[in-house]
């Protein structure tokens, strides 16, 4: 064969290969204690465990049938109690689940995963929601939560992870950020003074993540994609202080910094080594942030750190029609949460990347799969977001 023809043939293989799609997804998937009441057990991972030994439980069910309609090749789930026993946990769920076909569909194997502690439920010493009392978990905890590892995150993954090149941050503290937005309790009298939310003591201690915020860096064929997953508290459930509005806007901030090496010059894992991105390097934020785009719940300056960065692609924003039909808003097709907002993301970076297609799995309410989604106990309050890429 001529090698004019064989160089070309190679060259339309490898282009062939370097284009193969591949769909990054979030799904909060509500798989925390509190949601199975019914099992009649005290609130702990060890609930979770229970739900996941022998794949029979129906929400979970829906979720994994949810993942096989989606066909995700990454996915990070939210509200995924922490179970240090992976066997028993995110193992036994692709086993018992997600590996089972799903009402016809076909099953899918992850092979790869990576799960780790968070702050939801970590004990502090102190009384950080200011209640009179020092009780280990609740809203004296790290992040609220009710038993360590409340609201846990993990990923899935058909590609292999580099393990040894994952930086965590559970650990970095709030104090160590540039002009954090530091809680203020306002003056409640003329005579007074706004004061701290947090004492000293607690300010020097308190940490920035709610839960945690990741960089798992997955090989996809050659190619280094940094899966940049976090999962930020909700800007409510404050008082004026808004000690959790402020704190979501700087978890936000601290992935909006960590995607630029000079801005993010500030940053430090959880074994104490200065870490951002390097410029090209692609990434994929995923994760349910808590904070709307647009509407009523929509906090100027807050997902705009990301969603109008340079460096970030959110030219085409995943809409569905079930979302379209859950309001009468002209932009609820961008809901991915029941109680109305955009608050699950899936954001590629500027560089690296097509965008090929993104999607909310919110069928409408005429379509018989909106059985996986017609109610919080069918599935979840959120649903699964996806977007389809392109290597370039």
């Amino acid at each position: 064969m001529n090698l004019k023809i064989v160089g070309l043939l190679l060259f339309s293989f490898s282009s062939f290969a370097c284009a193969q799609p591949l769909k990054v997804a979030t799904f909060n998937v509500s798989m925390e204690s509190t949601n199975y009441k019914a099992l009649g057990l005290a609130p702990s991972a060890e609930v979770l465990k229970r739900v996941l030994s022998d794949g029979e439980h129906q929400q979970v069910k829906n979720i994994a049938e949810i993942i096989q309609r989606v066909k995700p090749d990454i996915l990070l789930l939210n509200e995924f109690d922490y179970i240090a026993d992976t066997s028993q946990g995110i193992e036994s769920f692709v086993k018992h689940y997600v590996n089972v076909p799903q009402n016809g569909q076909q099953a899918i194997d992850y092979k790869f995963f990576y799960v780790s502690t968070v702050n939801t439920g970590e004990p502090s010493v102190f009384d950080l929601d200011n209640n009179g009392k020092k009780e280990k978990y609740g809203g004296d905890a790290y992040g609220y939560g009710l038993y360590p590892g409340q609201y846990g995150m993990a990923v899935l993954s058909k590609y292999p992870i580099e393990t040894s090149d994952i930086r965590t941050f559970q650990t970095f503290k709030w104090q160590h950020m540039p002009n954090a937005q530091k809680p203020i309790t306002p003056a409640s009298d003329a005579n007074e003074k706004p004061k701290p939310w947090y004492s000293d003591n607690e300010w020097q201690a308190f940490r920035l993540s709610s839960k945690s915020h990741w960089d798992i860096p997955v090989n996809v064929n050659g190619n280094i994609i940094h899966i940049l997953a976090m999962h930020p508290t909700p800007p409510n459930f404050d008082g004026e202080e808004d000690r959790n509005g402020t704190r979501n806007h700087d978890e936000i901030r601290l992935m909006a910094d960590y995607l630029n090496p000079e801005r993010g010059a500030y940053i430090y894992d959880d074994t104490g080594q200065k870490q951002s991105l390097k410029e090209n390097d692609r990434f994929v934020l995923v994760g349910d942030f808590n904070a709307a785009d647009i509407g009523d719940k929509h906090r100027p300056d807050v997902i705009e750190q990301l969603t109008e960065s340079p460096l970030v692609n959110n030219t085409l924003i995943p809409t569905s029609v079930g979302g379209a039909e859950a309001s009468s808003e002209a932009f609820s097709n961008r809901y991915t949460a029941y109680w109305g907002a955009r608050a699950d993301y899936v954001l590629p970076s500027s560089y690296g990347f097509t965008v090929k297609d993104a999607g909310v799995f919110w069928p409408s309410k005429s379509d018989e799969l909106h059985r996986l989604v017609k109610d919080r106990q069918a599935s979840s309050d959120h649903r699964l977001v996806w977007v389809e890429l392109l290597i370039e």
